[in-house]
């Protein structure tokens, strides 16, 4: 056992172990042990579980599992009653070979090959995880009846609630940057933001977003693919958590509410090579050859992507042409209407681009590596990704949208080409067939699930037909 980790269970007193790692879909999983379970020996051999339960994993004839605790990656559970430590772990095979199906090994071998690639020594991502807050949810599916309901003190659609209004709410579409009493989760967005700092993320920015009932963002710093893919799951958990403390209740779900802005996933992202940015130049926006090229790999390969990035049925109730996320595969300078834009920064050494489309419904460690391979891909093969379009996106009449390169329009469209471009996911090693085959699957169902079951809209559309 390393001395921090060690330290830190005697420092605070340590009850517990909870050792957790995460699935195909990116839910995490855990399991808990009494503080004298946790020793060297659990460490260098790990812990058995049943790996035929959890989702896209192993069969019952081949369910032996082993959980190795990562000992770089650990905090105290801020929300515990009893003194609890959170270990992140990876999934093994019993004769101790990493499991190839387990997304945070997948994220560290990204990391490994980016470094035998000669490409760059390490790629950053900061993904913006937007979400909502709200007061009460519930809903319900039957053979003959479904329906679900959202309550929030927020919500433009409850100013006829005299018992509710409290006279200051965010308008459809007016929710960016107001201040209270119309922005009503200050205060637990703050408390957010303290206990990421007590389990050591950095928060940067928080804010209400555009949408109303409750849009939120914070923003954290950013890190390497499997370190920014934990921190995500941990700031999903904190989130959550901190809403709940509050009487309310989180959800990272892209579109909730309709008529309104949806939740995205901003990615920003760079390279760097012997301490430098590489993704600086002189180039479009003050972007190298090498940032061109990847751009160029991203929009190649975007409806492939997506499969990872916008991985639910919802997630293309937020992709609609001409409204509040980019469809339109393009790339610009500090145009938010395209599918990749160039921040305006200050300093040379902060360049970057940000991906638009993803959505934190994605599993981060498939994600995060998912465009790193086509940026790779785009490196390798000198890739153009055309000229910049500087226009507004969304003010394009439909007809001429439809004539431009967008992104995956369902979640079948995302497998389908998830299914036939995938040699840029594998020929680096990042990721097998397998892995993609069990995605695939599992992703299948629940379009199927979807596709199968009757929706309100369409009974105002076909009932009379």
């Amino acid at each position: 056992m390393n001395k921090k980790l060690l330290d830190t269970i005697k420092k605070e007193k340590v009850a517990f172990v909870d050792l957790r790692f995460s699935d195909l879909v990116g839910k995490h999983h855990h399991i808990t042990l009494p503080i004298d379970k946790f020793n060297d020996q659990l460490i260098k051999n790990g812990k058995p579980f049943d790996g035929s339960s959890i989702i896209g994993w192993k069969g019952i004839e081949n369910s032996d599992m082993v959980l190795k605790p990562d000992q770089g990656g650990f905090f105290i559970d801020p929300f515990r009653t009893a003194k609890t430590l959170v270990v992140l772990c990876d999934s093994y095979n019993p004769d101790g070979t990493v499991y190839n199906r387990d997304p945070r090994g997948l994220a560290k071998r990204a990391e490994k090959i980016l470094k035998q690639s000669g490409i760059a020594d390490a790629a950053f991502f900061g993904p913006e995880l937007e979400f909502f807050v709200f007061d009460k949810v519930a809903w319900e599916n039957k053979m003959g009846s479904c329906f679900y309901e959202i309550q929030s003190m927020e919500a433009a659609w409850g100013t006829g609630d005299i018992d509710e209004n409290n006279g200051h709410r965010p308008q459809v579409k007016g929710g960016y940057f107001p201040v209270p009493p119309v922005d009503t989760l200050f205060d637990l967005r703050s408390h957010v933001c303290q206990v990421c700092e007590q389990v050591g993320l950095t928060p940067e920015v928080h804010h209400h977003e555009v949408g109303n009932a409750g849009q939120c963002e914070i923003g954290t710093q950013l890190g390497e693919a499997c370190q920014r893919s934990d921190h995500s799951q941990i700031f999903k958990y904190i989130v959550k958590n901190v809403s709940q403390l509050h009487g309310k209740i989180a959800t990272f779900m892209p579109k909730p509410v309709a008529g309104d802005n949806g939740s995205g996933m901003h990615v920003h992202m760079s390279l760097t090579k012997n301490g430098k940015n590489i993704f600086s130049g002189n180039g479009y926006s003050g972007l190298s050859k090498t940032a061109l090229h990847f751009i160029a790999g991203v929009l190649k390969h975007a409806k492939a992507i997506n499969a990872f990035t916008n991985p639910t049925t919802n997630s293309y109730k937020r992709l609609i042409p001409g409204y509040e996320a980019p469809t339109i595969l393009g790339y610009s300078a500090r145009n938010r209407s395209v599918s990749v834009r160039i921040p305006h920064v200050a300093d040379a050494k902060q360049r970057r681009i940000e991906v638009r489309f993803p959505d934190a419904t994605a599993n981060s460690y498939l994600a995060l590596p998912a465009m790193l391979c086509a940026g790779m891909d785009g490196i390798k093969n000198k890739l153009d990704p055309g000229k910049p379009s500087d226009s507004n996106m969304y003010a394009l009449p439909e007809r001429e949208a439809n004539k431009r390169k967008q992104v995956a329009a369902t979640l079948n469209d995302a497998l389908e080409a998830l299914n036939k471009d995938r040699n840029f996911l594998t020929s680096s090693g990042i990721f097998d067939n397998d892995i993609i085959d069990a995605y695939i699957d599992i992703k299948i169902e629940e379009s199927k699930a979807f596709r199968s079951t009757p929706h309100p809209v369409e009974f105002d559309m076909y009932f009379a037909s």
